[in-house]
Order: C-alpha cells, then structure tokens, then sequence
C-alpha cells in the first residue's frame, strides 16, 4: 500500500491546507489547525474539466473544516488538474467539444457518458488507495467516519460508482448535470446510505428527467432532493442542508 507523502502546507483561517501524493495520486487536505484527531473525514470530487482546488470546492471544503471540524480530501481525477492526459482523454474532450459547437445533444450525451465511465473506472480504485493511505494516518486512524460530498456532473458519477462498493462511506451527497446511463442506475441501486441530492433544474447539457431518475434509483430510506433554477455552471449549493454530513458523520 502506498503511504501518504505531504508535498506543501498553508493555513488561513484557523484551517490547514496541506498538498499530497498517495503514489502518482496528487490530492489536497484541509483539516482544523487545532482539530481533534480520528475526526469524520469528507470525500469531495470535483466536477469535469476542474481540479481539486477549484474555487467552489475548496470554499466549501474550508467551510466544512472550520464549520463542523472535519477532515476534507480532494484528489485530481485521472486527465484533470495535476494528472497526465492520455490519448483517449484528448480525443473524448474533443468529441464532447466538438457535440457541443454543433449543438448535437445526442452526440454530446454519447461522448459524455463514455468519457465520464472511464474516468470513474480509474477514479473509483485511486479513491479507495487513498482512503486507505489516510486511514493509515495515526491522526486520521480506521475508524473515522466517511463521507461522500460530490460536486454535480462527474463529481457525481464518479461517487455514485465509489459509494456503491466502498462499505467505509456513510453518507454522501450528489449532484445531477449529467447524462446518466444504466451502470449508473445501477450503481445507485446499490446504494443505501443516507443521500443528499442536488439538481440543476434548468441544466443545459442534462435533462432533468435523468437527474430523477438517478435520485429515484437510490435504495436509501433517507434521501432528499434540492432542485434548484440554474443552469450547468450557475448552479451553486445554496438552500441544503448544511448539516446533512455532520447529523450523519457524526452520528456514524
């Protein structure tokens, strides 16, 4: 098992910031300066063509720190941030560029759905490296508690894919924005944790017809749906349920 190797450290605001490998996995964590140890820790993915410092997650993952004491983790998706593209990550961005210059939604959906599986595909196992690598951590310890705290779009179908078959996850909270495709729906069948789910009603890349039917499949017996007007990228977590992590987490 890869153990966690710190590259940078800052801190503002009563929350350290400190930059990592877990092998060739680049991620960042924000914890308390003056937290407690074996403290719940929150998975935070990020959406397509960000990175795991972008300006909206690392602004929740700060709040979530200082708010409620946690442990927040992000890590570059594979062909996103710090992380190497390869040939076929080049040519499915073209192909999603190209759907959507010519406005072919069906084209867009296809090249999505493809691009997004394959990222989860290499995604899911690099989270679960990492979780161990943490969890390996004297301050962090195995039996922390473990959130999910997804973005929309591929910060979604990629924790659906993780939460389904990584027992340590206790409670999660997704995001719509995506063409979503039956490994999808099944993934979410499997899911039974308490979810959170946010849908961008006026999302111009994804019917909210899919988004609901995402949230329908979840087998949790706590889930609730946040629809909020906006499109793909104004979109903003704004009307959740702030303490949905912190009921659950630490309760867990």
């Amino acid at each position: 098992m890869n153990s966690v190797r710190f590259t940078a450290e800052t801190s503002s605001d009563g929350v350290v910031e400190r930059d990592f490998l877990v092998g060739e996995i680049p991620g960042v964590l924000w914890a308390p300066v003056s937290g407690a140890d074996h403290a719940p820790i929150v998975l935070v993915g990020h959406n397509g063509g960000m990175h795991k410092k972008a300006p909206g997650l690392r602004a929740r993952a700060l709040h979530t720190a200082a708010t409620w004491g946690f442990t927040v983790v992000a890590i570059d998706a594979p062909g996103h941030g710090d992380r190497p593209r390869t040939d076929s990550d080049e040519q499915a961005r073209t192909e999603i560029r190209e759907a959507l210059t010519a406005g072919d939604s069906l084209r867009f959906a296809a090249a999505s759905v493809r691009f997004m599986a394959s990222v989860a595909e290499r995604a899911v196992p690099e989270w679960q490296a990492t979780l161990d690598a943490l969890q390996a951590l004297p301050q962090i310890g195995p039996d922390a508690p473990v959130g999910y705290g997804g973005g929309i779009s591929m910060g979604t179908a990629i924790g659906v894919r993780l939460t389904a078959v990584e027992p340590r996850i206790t409670a999660a909270i997704f995001g719509g924005g995506f063409p979503v495709d039956e490994p999808v729906i099944e993934a979410a069948r499997r899911i039974t944790v308490p979810v959170q789910f946010l849908l961008p009603w006026d999302d111009e890349h994804a019917d909210r017809s899919s988004g609901l039917a995402l949230f329908d499949a979840f087998a949790s017996a706590e889930k609730t749906l946040h629809a909020r007007p906006g499109d793909h990228r104004s979109v903003r977590w704004v009307g959740v349920d702030d303490t949905f992590l912190s009921r659950h987490l630490v309760r867990a």
